[in-house]
């Protein structure tokens, strides 16, 4: 497919979620009604997302996998002269998988959705939220000016906050309010940093800042901007101590909201590192290197710790807010992998986005069926007098849980293993100029994290799937895995296994990307 055709893919695949937000609202037509106004509208919901769908598989199978480096289905229009922004759209071989990732998770929630509608207000807001979030996710990986990045990055954070304020659960609205107050002052420090290095060099645009690679911008500037757009990225990844809005919002958002949350937002953070910080500022990110990598190693550590104790016997913990606290964890494998800023390790950061969109994105639609079927995600209601039992009440289900437990903790020949081992890579041989004592230290908490990792999926797989053993023989019987539930898991796990017996999939994709990001050319 020429690039011509590429480009009115993309402005579709960006446009069509906002038209289709607009006609959430409206009455729908006359042939779209089904058995009510609200089927009406959800199945509207699953329609435009899975055109959605369709648009980004037909992106990915017209681009050039030749190329992967080059800025494909480029549109540049000059858009505000006064400020110099530029309507700026394109994908290479970083930006395309999260774009794929991004549709795939957002029609599997509306599909999801459609037969599983969270309780809560009528299912208009809902659907229009849903595809205004896909339609801010979609731009942020695919402009490529900075104002426009700051603008989709803000897009998602209102669809969100209503998401778990309106169809949460819990204390849903406190939890929303102090995820959205997080994420606006983290953009708020953000945008001082990006407007910094678009006045000092003359342009928004992030194909010109990163081919210039920082030469335009001094030393003082760089460790500026990078301190600010950082801080700002660094709470939506969410990297530890800027963590702490993700467990209640997770604990309080609907199932779709979780899935949508861990699956693409997050990676929000981390692929702004990428994309703006290390080729526009490489000698501010090289100094802050270390300090960022301190920082996920002891998120790293951290969030395994917290899940372990989450898992335990007697301590009431909610297995949404250990697959949130999880996140934390696997998050730090990212940014571990950028710290090291070689092209391995920052492949591995990249690799392992994708992987725990996948794999958190099922658990945690996994734990949304439990919580439907018990009515509670407690552990130890799980795994009590009316616990789970899985593997012998619900077989599919429990072997569904136990694989996207022992992908989480990445066993060999599953997507999650690559990530992290190839962050932890970068991480033992990182870039010159950088202190191999002090990273060698690092790579070896990240390791040990692994083990931790494994201990409490272990335990939680163990609990669920089995239950108490004084205990299984009293569980009431459990509905197993259902037609609908099977259509949006089993993607997530054929992808899974996909990834992980063929990373070359992935890796032939974002390697040739990174060596240009950081060759700066």
């Amino acid at each position: 497919m020429n690039d011509t055709a590429l480009q009115y893919v993309l402005a579709a695949l960006l446009v069509l979620p906002l038209l289709g937000a607009v006609g959430a609202l409206l009455p729908p037509p006359p042939g779209l009604k089904g058995r009510d106004p609200g089927q009406a509208v959800l199945r509207h919901g699953v329609t435009v997302t899975g055109a959605v769908l369709v648009l980004a598989i037909v992106l990915a199978a017209g681009f050039d996998h030749d190329h992967p480096a080059r800025t494909q289905a480029s549109t540049d229009l000059n858009w505000i002269p006064a400020l110099k922004i530029h309507l700026h759209l394109g994908v290479d071989g970083i930006s395309l998988p999260l774009l794929v990732l991004t549709a795939l998770l957002t029609f599997l929630c509306a599909l999801y959705s459609y037969f599983k509608m969270p309780a809560g207000p009528g299912p208009k807001a809902f659907v229009a939220l849903l595809l205004l979030l896909e339609a801010g996710t979609l731009a942020t990986f695919a402009v490529l000016d900075l104002m426009l990045f700051f603008l989709a990055f803000e897009m998602v954070l209102i669809p969100m906050y209503f998401l778990i304020a309106r169809w949460g659960g819990g204390d849903r609205e406190k939890s929303a309010l102090r995820f959205i107050v997080y994420t606006l002052l983290g953009s708020v420090i953000m945008l001082l940093g990006l407007l910094l290095i678009g006045v000092k060099a003359g342009t928004f645009d992030m194909v010109a800042l990163a081919t210039d690679n920082g030469s335009s911008l001094s030393h003082s500037t760089q460790l500026i901007a990078v301190l600010a757009i950082g801080l700002g990225l660094a709470v939506k990844a969410p990297m530890w101590p800027l963590h702490s809005w993700l467990p209640d919002a997770h604990t309080a958002a609907p199932t779709v909201g979780s899935v949508l949350l861990a699956g693409v937002l997050l990676k929000m953070g981390t692929y702004g590192l990428v994309r703006i910080v290390l080729p526009m500022a490489p000698d501010g990110i090289h100094t802050f290197a270390p300090y960022l990598a301190a920082f996920a190693v002891v998120g790293i550590v951290y969030g395994s710790l917290a899940c372990l104790a989450l898992a335990r016997r007697g301590n009431g913990g909610d297995l949404k807010r250990l697959i949130a606290y999880s996140s934390v964890g696997h998050m730090g494998f990212v940014l571990l992998g950028i710290a090291s800023l070689t092209p391995t390790g920052v492949n591995g950061a990249l690799f392992a986005n994708i992987a725990h969109g996948l794999i958190t994105g099922l658990l945690f639609f996994l734990v949304g069926a439990l919580k439907d079927r018990y009515g509670s995600s407690d552990l130890d209601t799980l795994a009590g007098a009316t616990g789970a039992a899985l593997y012998g009440k619900a077989p599919r289900l429990g072997g569904l849980v136990a694989f996207a437990a022992v992908a989480s903790l990445g066993l060999p020949g599953l997507a999650g293993f690559w990530g992290e081992m190839l962050s932890m890579f970068g991480a033992f041989k990182p870039a010159a100029g950088l202190s191999r004592p002090a990273y060698l230290t690092f790579t070896a908490v990240a390791a040990f994290g692994t083990l931790l990792t494994a201990a409490y999926l272990l335990v939680v797989v163990r609990r669920v799937c089995m239950g108490d053993r004084e205990t299984v023989d009293a569980q009431p019987a459990l509905a197993d895995v259902q037609g609908y539930e099977f259509a949006a898991w089993t993607p997530l796990a054929a992808l899974t296994v996909l990834a992980g017996l063929w990373p070359a999939v992935l890796l032939g994709l974002t390697d040739p990307a990174v060596h240009t990001l950081l060759g700066g050319n």
